[in-house]
């Protein structure tokens, strides 16, 4: 567990695993929004533009602004369920009332296969992220012990933690378009409830939908949502570890207050 110690925690391991758990839990809580208005941009298929006629959504603030005008502050949270789960529905689910008729829906039209759409990219990008995120990481732990003086190195944590965070954005921007061909695989078949964000395409494959987003949005369309994707990464970094610390801190407290009354018992 990042951020561990048992030396200066009184936490055991159990409970810093739990502590972990419920951080994990606050954090995708609060980011939701953001993986709410990725979702909208990677499905959009207008360019991501006030410049452009009929595109529904332009950037961050005005999408936000929008989706609370026409559906409301829980619109923020549509599919957060299968978030926590990680379901391979969740972008399915942001054109839906709920999970229920989310699942159901799918099951009627589709049948089970549905519940697969977009596993193809998902598997290629597993790898590639994983071994960029470490490479990327060992590469600028390398540079941060040439470029930082040795008074300054004492402040390890925080080190790894810019470490990681660079680590992770850099292997994020350049898988991502596995990222977004999924989303648009996952939400194949329901042309008549996407209609309302904008244009719909079908897409029959991987590389149909590889040809069609690189034919009609160019090189671009790859990336649409990146911006609030890297704004999640880093906030939902932050986040992960202030909650840890904070839930780590609250378990401690809890403990020593405890232990007078059993001393006194």
């Amino acid at each position: 567990m990042v951020g561990y110690d048992p030396e200066a925690k009184c936490v055991s391991t159990v409970e810093a695993a739990a502590a972990g758990s419920a951080s994990g839990f606050v954090t995708r809580v609060l980011i939701s929004p953001l993986d709410v208005i990725k979702i909208r941009f990677q499905l959009q298929i207008e360019r991501l533009s006030f410049k452009t006629p009929g595109a529904k959504y332009h950037g961050i603030l005005q999408a936000a602004r929008r989706i609370f005008q026409e559906e409301g502050i829980l619109a923020f949270w549509k599919g957060h369920i299968p978030a926590q789960l990680l379901s391979v529905g969740y972008g399915a689910v942001q054109i839906y009332q709920n999970l229920h008729h989310a699942v159901m829906t799918m099951y009627q039209t589709e049948g089970p296969r549905t519940f697969y759409r977009g596993l193809t990219p998902t598997i290629i990008a597993v790898f590639p992220y994983a071994g960029f995120q470490f490479s990327f990481y060992n590469i600028l732990q390398q540079f941060s012990e040439r470029m930082i003086p040795d008074e300054g190195k004492e402040g390890g944590n925080v080190k790894n933690l810019v470490c990681g965070s660079c680590a992770g954005i850099i292997s994020k921007t350049l898988t991502y378009p596995f990222d977004l061909i999924k989303k648009r695989l996952q939400v194949g078949g329901f042309e008549r409830a996407r209609a309302a964000f904008g244009q719909v395409r079908i897409y029959r494959g991987l590389l149909d939908c590889i040809r069609q987003i690189m034919r009609e949005e160019g090189p671009g369309g790859f990336f649409k949502g990146l911006s609030p994707s890297l704004l999640k990464a880093a906030v939902s970094t932050g986040l992960i570890f202030f909650t840890y610390e904070l839930f780590c801190s609250l378990l401690c407290a809890l403990k020593n207050a405890d232990s007078p009354k059993r001393k006194g018992g």
